[in-house]
């Protein structure tokens, strides 16, 4: 289920003799995904044909466990504010449904369901 970016998402591609630099503001749309596979992420502008924008990312699950342990070891110089609130909060989110017993749902909270689907979604 795609939902509205938030804030903003920056895209850059550097090749030989071309650069592509691309932003998804808040009319944009992202769906996040994680699966088997690992994780995927599709950021969409939609529009018209001509001016529509899509990004799709594909990032195997060993990858991803070392960009979040990267990004451990620097999230601690962020500034303390609700940017840092929120991503501790998806942090947590993502924790405990990576904890959670996938046959056994049964035990959670309504909070509990929420934060497990946004950390689905």
């Amino acid at each position: 289920m795609s939902k509205p970016v938030p804030d903003k998402a920056e895209i850059v591609l550097e090749y030989p003799g071309r650069f592509f630099i691309e932003t998804f503001d808040q009319s944009a749309q992202f769906v996040a995904h994680a699966d088997e596979a690992g994780i995927s992420l599709s950021l969409d502008s939609g529009g018209e044909a001509d001016e529509r924008k899509s990004v799709r990312l594909q990032v195997h699950a060993a990858l991803f466990a070392e960009i979040l342990a990267e990004l451990a070891g620097t999230a601690s110089a962020l500034p303390a504010g609700s940017r840092r609130d929120a991503l501790r909060n998806a942090a947590g989110a993502l924790y405990e449904a990576l904890a959670a017993d996938p046959d056994d749902v049964a035990g959670l909270t309504p909070e509990d369901e929420v934060l497990l689907l946004h950390a689905i979604e």
